[in-house]
C-alpha cells in the first residue's frame, strides 16, 4: 500500500480551516507545554511560553473535534504545566463520556531535583468522538516483559504481557540513531504503539504540531496516510529530510 505524506509549513489554525469536516480517522498532537522556557538543542529551538495557553489551544482543540470522523480518536500529549486545564477544556468540547484514558508516559533519564519529586512523565489524554464506536486493535499491541516471569510460566513469559495506561519507555537516546537534533523529540516506540492500536492501514492521520516528524514516520511505517503541520521552518525541513524515502509532498516550503 502506497503511503501518502503531506508536510505543511505555516500557522496550523489557518491551515486546518482548509480541511473538510470529518477528514481524519485519528489525530495526535504534541503542542508546546508552556514551560516558560526556550526549548533549544543545537541550532534548533522554539519558544515555549504563552501569556494565555488556553486561549491559544482552545480553537485548535475545537478544530480537532470538527476534523475527526464519527469513529475517530484524538490523543493530546501534554505535561503537568497545562494538563489539568486541557482536560477540563476537552471535557467541554468532546463531552465527559468521550474521555477514554489518561495515559502516562514515564521515563527515567536525566538529573534529579533536590527540592521536589523529580518530574519524569508526560500525560496523554485519549478522547473518542463516539465513546461507543472507535478503533482499538488489541491484537496489534506490542508485548512487554513480565517483571516476575517465573510466576507466570514459560509460555506466558515468552509471549509477554500487554501494556497498561502507564507506558514505561526511554526518551530518544542522546547518541541514538533515532535522534534528529530537534528539542522535545518524542520516541518512535511510543508513537508506533499508539498508531498501531488506534488506526488501520490506509487511515488518514493528522499531527499539527509535528516537530521532527516522529508521528509521521510512525504512520508511514504502519501503512497510514498522514498530514503534518508545523510553523517552524527548520522542523518541516527536518521532517521532509527524515521522511524522504516516502516522497512527502511539501506545502508552503521547498525541501
Amino acid at each position: 500500500m502506497m503511503t501518502k505524506l503531506q508536510i505543511y509549513y505555516g500557522d496550523n489554525l489557518k491551515i486546518l480551516k482548509q480541511f473538510e469536516d470529518a477528514s481524519f480517522d485519528f489525530i495526535y498532537i504534541d503542542p508546546p507545554f508552556n514551560t516558560g522556557k526556550k526549548q533549544k538543542r543545537g541550532e534548533m529551538y522554539y519558544e515555549d511560553k504563552f501569556d494565555n495557553f488556553i486561549e491559544f489551544i482552545k480553537p485548535r482543540l475545537e478544530a480537532v473535534y470538527r476534523l475527526l470522523n464519527s469513529n475517530g480518536s484524538f490523543f493530546l500529549h501534554i505535561d503537568p504545566h497545562e494538563s489539568h486545564y486541557c482536560k477540563v477544556l476537552l471535557d467541554q468540547i468532546f463531552g465527559r463520556k468521550s474521555f477514554i484514558n489518561e495515559i502516562i508516559w514515564a521515563y527515567d533519564y536525566g538529573g534529579r531535583s533536590k527540592t521536589k519529586w523529580s518530574s519524569k512523565h508526560d500525560t496523554i489524554f485519549w478522547y473518542a468522538k463516539d465513546p461507543n464506536n472507535y478503533t482499538f486493535n488489541f491484537e496489534e499491541m506490542d508485548r512487554i516483559p513480565y517483571m516476575a516471569p517465573g510466576l507466570v510460566g514459560k509460555e506466558k513469559a515468552a509471549r509477554g504481557k500487554t501494556p497498561t495506561d502507564v507506558f514505561w519507555h526511554t526518551i530518544v537516546p542522546t547518541n541514538g540513531k533515532e535522534k534528529t537534533g530537534y528539542p522535545t523529540q518524542k520516541p518512535l516506540g511510543v508513537l508506533k504503539r499508539i498508531v498501531s492500536v488506534h488506526s488501520k492501514p490506509g487511515d488518514a492521520l493528522l499531527d499539527f504540531f509535528s516537530g521532527s516528524g516522529s508521528f509521521g514516520e510512525a504512520a508511514a511505517l504502519l501503512g497510514c496516510n498522514a498530514v503534518m503541520i508545523d510553523n517552524n521552518i527548520e522542523a518541516v525541513k527536518l521532517s521532509a529530510k527524515r521522511l524522504s524515502q516516502y516522497n512527502p509532498e511539501c506545502i508552503g516550503f521547498k525541501q
